[in-house]
């Protein structure tokens, strides 16, 4: 039952990351205007966010629980979750506080962002966050790719104990 709660949230998060970075966002932008299309990418993206912290903090914990148990394939995983969840807290949390705080700058000074002096400092901060973006998006490939089958094995050998096993295993 954990190795399907461990598959669907997996799923959920990259399907979610991909949909909006390679659907919804392109959308936005080719329908309306830029600043009503940032504004709703930015209520998007906190949701994104959300997902991904949340996301993030289950597949640990069922993972560090399977390894302990002896069960290896979730070894292999833990680092591509723990690099994704890097990403969300540096690209969320690190660089969309600076990004809004220019776009609210912007509007204050009654301007869009694109014509405001701050659109050159936005314009660098919105390509490193989209980068971040897409290696956390390449990092949900990576981790789908890698999720254990339907059945993981548990590495126990004969006559040892699962305590032992998961020891091996972390090392």
């Amino acid at each position: 039952m954990e190795h399907r709660l461990f598959r669907t949230v997996s799923m959920v998060w990259v399907g979610s990351l991909l949909t909006l970075g390679l659907v919804a966002a392109p959308v936005l932008f080719s329908m309306l205007d830029p600043a009503s299309a940032g504004s709703v990418a930015a209520q998007l993206f906190q949701i994104e966010a959300i997902i991904g912290v949340i996301s993030a903090l289950v597949l640990i914990l069922i993972a560090n629980r399977f390894v302990k148990s002896g069960i290896v394939d979730y070894k292999r995983v833990r680092p591509i979750v723990a690099m994704m969840l890097v990403c969300v807290l540096i690209g969320y949390f690190a660089l969309q506080p600076f990004m809004n705080s220019l776009r609210v700058a912007a509007q204050e000074a009654g301007t869009d962002l694109a014509s405001s002096p701050y659109a050159r400092e936005f314009g660098i901060l919105h390509g490193i966050s989209s980068a971040i973006y897409v290696i956390e998006c390449l990092l949900g490939l990576a981790l789908v790719w890698r999720l254990p089958g339907a059945a993981p094995t548990k590495i126990v050998p004969k006559g040892k104990s699962a305590k032992v096993a998961a020891k091996r295993a972390r090392s």
